[in-house]
């Protein structure tokens, strides 16, 4: 009798410990469940008990789990998996946001020194006219910096607006300085003559293609490392399907109802899920490994006429140039303006400085460069897309990522299979991508994700541009740059400083560089992650803006990122 009362207490105990319904193991539980903030202590049942009414967590053995605490499992499942993406993705988020403030501070540092080169060349060169000069000069760098923000902006017309203004001064104090005090309305004249007399030969129409083709490819770099931000926002926020929210709920928080809160899922099973639950994400990888690529080759041909620094900082020495032209063919300019404008009324000068001779010119030399800060502009983007490389592969391996350093068990004896512990797991492991979940045997896929079709299209359209391909209504990236047109008359690279660079021909350089900023809703669309930006402008706004409008300006834009970044965290 004290044998059977033994053997029928050792089955009991074997029952108990079997189908971990044990009171013990539901108290580990309810620890875990409240310690995990998954929900309130009131959702635990005291006692293990059937688990007929769960719908994913169902098991032949007693449960830890009741209906509601299984739905709050699934949610806490999916809370952690964004999580989990946000994490992995916050250094490569933070490595694009902090090259973009860091391109735009670049941007700004070198509007400010390219500015104090031109001031600086007025005041040792013409220093009779340099008052007067500096209105039109800050009103150029304005505009330039307006433009590179993303202003609606022709290039041609900003540029040739400066030389419309700086005409009568030339005129007034170089060309024919006998007298002085002329008055606005002969001003005036020789304002509008600019135009038609060409005082400056081509030089402003060389100026106006070297800033539309540095300041279309800044822009389209700040563009698409804006539009990289979009794209991982948007993963970031993905939206999980239903059968996902189970197949998670499933690989994580099932074995909870088991009392197994120290369990992880096997390698394979976790794999699986993942790789369906990521599957339109995946599909990403091949575009986002061209959008590095392109990026890298966009920066390669950043260089000449298209470096934005080598730009900026020679503006003062085409801006001499011009003045140089117009002062050699000083008589054709007199008689032009004399038979056009006639004689003009001014009143006897007091004193007049005048600059005739060259050498006293070319003997005075300009201030001393001052690089913008963290190096060249070549530099800073040869490092950030260094950095930006080693995520060449980030889209195409994120599943398995995320089950090797924080989702699977790396015990090669024990691991969850999705319905109990065993040594590993035997079920087929699927591929990469939507196609590749037809045979997956965790999650059923349905098809690609609608919010991530459409930001793989935008990388379509931002690729192409970044690779200079043709896009229908814009043409190509070089098209877009240089704009169409007759091209005589204009600058000639091949001008030294002592011909004057006078140029050749009578056609104007006819382009709309105004396009350009076409680029921005073309490539943005309307999705609510990207930025725009729009500083509408007309000419009497934007005369007389002091530089102290234009760095208000470039702090805006620069807080722009930093906010888009904090508030999609």
């Amino acid at each position: 009798m004290d044998a059977l009362w033994v053997r029928c207490v050792f089955l009991l105990a074997c029952c108990c410990a079997s189908g971990l319904g044990s009171a013990n193991k539901c108290d580990e539980v309810g620890k875990v469940f409240q310690l995990r903030q998954i929900g309130p202590s009131h959702l635990l049942p005291s006692n293990p008990r059937p688990g007929s009414d769960l719908q994913v967590c169902v098991s032949k053995n007693s449960t830890c789990c009741t209906k509601k605490m299984e739905e709050r499992y699934q949610v806490a499942a999916r809370r952690d998996i964004q999580n989990l993406l946000q994490t992995s993705s916050s250094s490569l988020k933070f490595l694009i946001a902090r090259n973009v403030a860091a391109f735009q501070e670049s941007f700004e540092a070198l509007l400010w020194q390219a500015e104090n080169y031109t001031t600086t060349l007025f005041q040792d060169l013409y220093h009779s006219m340099a008052d007067q000069a500096a209105g039109p000069v800050r009103e150029l760098f304005t505009d330039i910096s307006l433009f590179l923000l993303g202003s609606e902006f022709s290039v041609d017309e900003l540029v040739q607006r400066f030389f419309d203004a700086l005409f009568p001064l030339v005129y007034d104090h170089l060309i024919s300085p006998s007298l002085s005090g002329v008055s606005l309305g002969h001003a005036e004249c020789v304002r509008s003559l600019s135009r038609s007399v060409r005082p400056f030969g081509g030089v402003p129409g060389h100026l106006a293609d070297q800033i539309a083709r540095s300041g279309v490819s800044g822009k389209l770099l700040l563009q698409a490392l804006h539009l990289g931000i979009e794209v991982i926002n948007t993963t970031d926020h993905l939206q999980l399907s239903r059968e996902c929210r189970r197949a998670l709920l499933k690989m994580h928080y099932c074995p909870h109802c088991q009392g197994l809160t120290q369990s992880k899922p096997c390698m394979g099973y976790c794999i699986n899920v993942m790789r369906g639950c990521l599957a339109s994400m995946a599909e990403i990888d091949i575009h986002w490994r061209e959008f590095v690529r392109s990026l890298e080759g966009l920066s390669a041909r950043m260089h000449g006429p298209q470096d934005l620094e080598q730009v900026l900082l020679g503006i003062h020495r085409l801006v001499r140039d011009a003045v140089r032209h117009a002062q050699e063919n000083g008589p054709r300019l007199s008689a032009q303006v004399y038979k056009l404008c006639g004689p003009p009324s001014r009143k006897p000068a007091q004193s007049v400085s005048i600059q005739h001779s060259s050498s006293s010119r070319e003997s005075i030399p300009l201030k001393a460069s001052v690089r913008a800060p963290g190096g060249s502009l070549a530099n800073r983007r040869k490092d950030f897309l260094s950095s930006l490389r080693l995520y060449l592969t980030y889209y195409g391996g994120l599943a398995d990522q995320l089950c090797a350093s924080d989702l699977a068990s790396n015990d090669a004896l024990s691991c969850w299979n999705g319905t109990e512990i065993v040594k590993s797991y035997t079920l087929r492991v699927v591929g990469n991508g939507i196609k590749a979940q037809i045979a997956n045997p965790e999650v059923k896929v349905k098809g690609a994700d609608p919010v991530i079709n459409q930001i793989i299209d935008k990388l379509k359209h931002i690729n192409q541009l970044l690779q200079g391909k043709s896009i229908p209504k814009l043409g190509s990236l070089d098209q877009i740059e240089t704009g169409s047109g007759d091209a005589e008359g204009r600058y000639s690279g091949d001008c030294d400083d002592e011909d004057g660079c006078a140029g050749s021909g009578a056609g104007e350089v006819k382009r709309k560089v105004s396009r350009v900023s076409k680029l921005s809703p073309d490539v943005t669309g309307n999705h609510k992650h990207h930025l725009h930006y729009h500083h509408p402008a007309k000419d009497s706004e934007v005369k007389g803006r002091s530089r102290s409008f234009r760095l208000t300006g470039a702090i805006w834009v620069l807080g722009l990122p930093c906010l888009h970044v904090l508030l999609a965290l």
